[in-house]
């Protein structure tokens, strides 16, 4: 009988230290991966296809109880560079801006900043593939992960989600956790968690893995614009990101790597 726990995880550059340290760990042998983009793994999770994902946490909301089963993220600490609304004009001057289907997280992040942040009277257009060749006169798009890298160079006007958050909360941001949708083994939740910060302390080992990205440090990109650790401050700033995407919801989220810390070391 196959007990391997079904992982579905993001395929992005920013989600390779984190799958790094699954790779080295001999809990690869427990787990069965498949890399998608955002949304996808966000469908299998939700559809009970996968076990445990690192998944948009828009998602969270639609799942009931959601178990948040480690100290890891894809998060960021202001600027985040791979999640922009790129555009020939200025925001205030766009009339419509196509919004990027590979995640609701970074939608639903957009339609909150240009609402509250920004205050700008603008058309949000549901994207589809090969929207990214649209972007012209007063039409703006907002495009996520790999896809972003050198385009700075290419638009005037590169408005970054993760840098407007943090100057309109003042709090960093959680754009995806490890969320399972019922209870997983402790001991599991253990080793997990420890793996990831394999692949995190590896960083310096991984950059000379990948292929180099022409204009696109990745050791900054790992230690300055992502933010891995889950920190009390990225909790607070997902609660009040569930609460301005919808604010009758009421969160379920738990973190049993907490509850089993506290069982470890006899407290309550």
């Amino acid at each position: 009988m196959d007990t391997k726990i079904r992982v579905t995880a993001v395929s992005y550059l920013n989600t390779k230290p984190l799958l790094y340290g699954l790779f080295k760990s001999p809990i690869a042998t427990e787990l069965d991966l498949q890399l998608d983009i955002p949304s996808i793994c966000a469908e299998k999770l939700r559809s009970g296809e996968a076990d445990l994902g690192l998944v948009p946490v828009a998602i969270i909301p639609e799942l009931g109880n959601a178990y948040i089963v480690s100290d890891f993220c894809i998060g960021a600490e202001g600027m985040v560079k791979t999640v922009c609304i790129y555009a020939k004009k200025p925001l205030d001057q766009l009339k419509r801006i196509y919004l990027d289907y590979h995640s609701r997280t970074s939608v639903e992040l957009a339609r909150i900043l240009i609402r509250e942040y920004w205050k700008v009277d603008v058309e949000l257009l549901p994207a589809k593939p090969g929207f990214e060749t649209q972007i012209e006169g007063d039409t703006g798009a907002l495009l996520i992960g790999d896809r972003t890298m050198g385009l700075e160079s290419k638009y005037p006007f590169v408005y970054d989600l993760g840098e407007a958050w943090t100057k309109h909360t003042g709090l960093p941001f959680v754009f995806a956790a490890w969320v399972s949708t019922r209870p997983l083994d402790p001991a599991f939740i253990q080793r997990f968690n420890a793996a990831l910060k394999t692949g995190l302390d590896y960083i310096p080992e991984l950059i000379y893995l990948l292929p180099t990205q022409p204009d696109f440090d990745l050791k900054t990109y790992f230690t300055k614009y992502i933010s891995y650790p889950l920190t009390e401050r990225k909790k607070e700033a997902l609660a009040l990101f569930l609460h301005k995407m919808n604010p009758n919801y009421e969160s379920s989220i738990l973190f049993p790597l907490e509850k089993t810390r506290l069982a470890l070391s006899g407290g309550y």
